[in-house]
C-alpha cells in the first residue's frame, strides 16, 4: 500500500514538472502580448503635445511648472550683488539724537564738547539731523564726534543699510521681485489658506511666476504653491523698450507704484533695485528728465511746512544726481528700508546702489519716472523743487 503511494506521488510530480515545462517553453516561443493603450513619457517637460507618448504623471507635473516659467530644479538669477566696496564713502555719518526742536550745541573740542562749556555754535531744530565727521571719542558714556570743520559735537554713529540690489549678466528668463517684509508663504492666492513652514526675509530676492488679484488683493506665485501678498513684495517689471523721447539707448527707469530702479543700456537690463521715493504729498514728479548734475558729496537742507516743523540737515549726503530741479538719485545713509516712498521728491537709494549708479550714469542721461497704478499727481503745477 505505502509503495503504491509513493509511486502515485511520483507519477504526479513527473507530470507537474513537465507540464510546467511545457509551459514555460510556450511562453518563450509564444508572440509577446501586444500593449494595451499609450506608451507614458518620460519624466521631463513637453510642451508642445507629441503623438509618440502620454505627458502623465511626473511629466505632466513638470510641463504644468514650465508653461508658469518653473523650472525644477529652480534656477537662480544671472545676477550678482555690485560688491562691498560700493558701500565705501570718504566720510563717515552720524546721527544727532535730540528733541527735534532742540538746538545742538557745536565745540571747539571734545573736552568742552563733553562738558558742555564754551558753545562756539549752535546746529538748529530738525526731524531728521546727520553730520558727517572724520574722528571720534568716547567720553563718560557719550559719543563725540569731530567734523569736517574741525570742530567736535556729541552724535551717535550712524547704522548704514548694506542692502544692494543687481547687476545683471544677462536678462532674466522670469520675473523678480524682493521681500520687504518678513513673511511666510500661503498654499494658495488668500489668507484663508495655511502658511507654509518656509520663511522669507526681508530684502530676500524671489522668482515670480504668476499674478493672482482678488478682493484681498495681489497675489504672487513665487514657488510651487507658494503665494505672497502685495504688501510683503515689490515686483521688478522688466521693460527693454525705450520710453518715448530717450535717443541714446541708456535710461533710468523709476517705477513710483513698485518702488524700484532699473538701468537700461542698449535694449539690456543692467541693474534693478529697491528704492524710496517722495511721500505724500511730496511726491517725485512722473515724466521724462536728464541727470543736469553729479556730485560726489552735497549738504541737503530744508523744510516744508510753514512751521519748519519737518526741518531736515543731511551733511555730505553721497552719489548725488540732480535730474529734476531739487530732485535728485542719490544714497540716503539715513534709511536702513527701502521700497516704501519715505523721501521730499529725491529718489533714495542704498551706499551701494547709489554708488555702482554714480559710476555708470553720465550727465544728460535719461531719468525715466512713472507710476503704473496712476496714482501719482501729473499735473506739473502740484509740484515744486522737491527735496531730499
Amino acid at each position: 500500500m505505502i509503495k503504491r503511494v509513493i509511486f502515485a506521488i511520483f507519477l504526479l510530480g513527473s507530470f507537474w514538472g513537465v507540464t510546467g515545462q511545457v509551459k514555460a517553453q510556450s511562453a518563450l516561443s509564444s508572440e509577446p502580448e501586444p500593449p494595451f493603450g499609450d506608451v507614458l513619457c518620460q519624466p521631463g517637460v513637453y510642451q508642445n503635445v507629441s503623438a509618440d507618448c502620454l505627458a502623465l504623471g511626473p511629466s505632466e507635473f513638470l510641463t504644468d511648472l514650465a508653461r508658469l516659467g518653473i523650472v525644477y530644479p529652480p534656477q537662480p538669477l544671472p545676477a550678482y550683488h555690485p560688491g562691498p566696496e560700493y558701500d565705501q564713502v570718504p566720510v563717515k555719518f552720524a546721527k544727532i539724537n535730540v528733541e527735534p526742536t532742540e538746538p545742538v550745541a557745536i565745540y571747539s573740542s571734545v573736552e568742552d564738547a563733553a562738558s558742555g562749556n564754551n558753545p562756539l555754535r549752535y546746529l538748529g531744530g530738525g526731524i531728521l539731523r546727520y553730520v558727517s565727521y572724520k574722528n571720534q571719542v568716547d567720553m563718560g558714556g557719550g559719543h563725540y564726534v569731530q567734523l569736517q570743520t574741525g570742530e567736535w559735537m556729541r552724535a551717535s554713529p550712524a547704522a548704514l543699510s548694506s542692502f544692494q540690489g543687481l547687476v545683471f549678466a544677462q536678462l532674466p528668463k522670469n520675473s523678480f521681485g524682493w521681500i520687504v517684509e518678513r513673511t511666510r508663504p500661503r498654499s494658495a492666492p488668500d489668507y484663508q489658506s495655511p502658511e507654509l513652514g518656509k520663511v522669507l526675509e526681508r530684502e530676500t530676492v524671489v522668482p515670480i511666476y504668476n499674478l493672482q488679484r482678488n478682493a484681498q488683493g495681489d497675489w504672487y506665485l513665487v514657488g510651487v504653491n507658494e503665494w505672497v501678498e502685495r504688501r510683503y513684495i515689490r515686483q521688478f517689471v522688466i521693460n527693454l523698450t525705450p520710453p518715448e523721447g530717450v535717443d541714446n539707448n541708456r535710461w533710468i527707469e523709476i517705477n513710483l507704484y513698485e518702488q524700484t530702479l532699473g538701468v537700461y543700456e542698449n535694449g539690456r537690463l543692467l541693474f534693478a533695485t529697491l528704492i524710496a521715493s517722495g511721500v505724500k504729498p511730496y511726491y517725485t514728479r512722473p515724466g521724462l528728465f536728464k541727470i543736469e548734475k553729479k556730485k560726489p558729496l552735497e549738504t541737503m537742507q530744508g523744510a516744508f511746512e510753514a512751521d519748519k516743523s519737518d526741518a531736515y540737515y543731511l551733511e555730505d549726503v553721497p552719489w548725488t544726481m540732480y535730474f529734476d530741479q531739487a530732485r535728485a538719485l542719490h544714497g540716503a545713509y539715513w534709511r536702513t528700508m527701502f521700497g516704501y516712498p519715505q523721501s521730499h521728491g529725491c529718489v533714495n537709494l542704498s551706499l551701494g546702489d547709489a554708488h555702482w549708479l554714480y559710476d555708470w550714469a553720465k550727465e544728460g542721461d535719461w531719468v525715466y519716472v512713472w507710476d503704473p497704478s496712476g496714482a501719482t499727481p501729473t499735473d506739473p503745477e502740484f509740484y515744486t523743487q522737491g527735496g531730499a
